[in-house]
């Protein structure tokens, strides 16, 4: 097992998730907004997300990775979560794979913190973890979240229903150029 280590960038700090992150994952995970393309199901108990937080202190035992707490290094803010998750079950005819994930609390959308986490995450997966291959999906009608995947370099491979949601599915390998 891989030991789970913060990573910085030029604005961020991706660290682990802890418990005491209970309240800023319920401000996010709480907003209409936010879940707007994922299931309109934002979730309404704090306790909800003391599981969630647990789930992936879980993951990060089973498979030495998961979401991380995504920090704003100039305020020390949580302002949501990102990282790599190993899937097991199976996704869009894929199985026993690493997926890239993201989410913000909703005032810091479009500033950019969505791909400089994910790229990051990219790069750690493939030059650290050695994986060779990451896949991403996305709601088909969020543009935001599709552009930062394109931006990354993925690679738009179909489009799949996920639980009655029109997804589109990208991947990107090792052997592609990251940019």
């Amino acid at each position: 097992m891989m030991k789970i280590v913060p990573i910085e960038t030029e604005r961020l700090i991706l660290r682990e998730l802890l418990p005491t992150d209970d309240k800023a994952i319920f401000i996010l995970d709480s907003n209409t907004n936010v879940h707007k393309f994922l299931g309109n199901q934002p979730v309404s108990s704090i306790e909800e997300r003391r599981k969630y937080i647990s789930n992936i202190r879980e993951q990060y035992l089973d498979n030495g990775i998961g979401r991380y707490a995504v920090i704003l290094k100039e305020t020390d803010e949580f302002i949501g979560w990102a990282g790599l998750k190993y899937i097991r079950e199976p996704e869009n005819d894929h199985v026993n794979f690493f997926e890239i994930g993201y989410r913000f609390i909703e005032d810091y959308w479009r500033k950019g913190y969505g791909y400089e986490a994910a790229k990051a995450w990219l790069d750690y997966g493939f030059n650290t973890m050695k994986i060779k291959t990451i896949y991403a999906s996305a709601d088909r009608r969020n543009s935001g979240s599709r552009k930062i995947l394109e931006k990354m370099g993925m690679q738009f491979k179909n489009e799949f229903d996920w639980n009655g949601i029109p997804c589109a599915w990208y991947g990107f390998d090792k052997k592609d150029n990251l940019k």
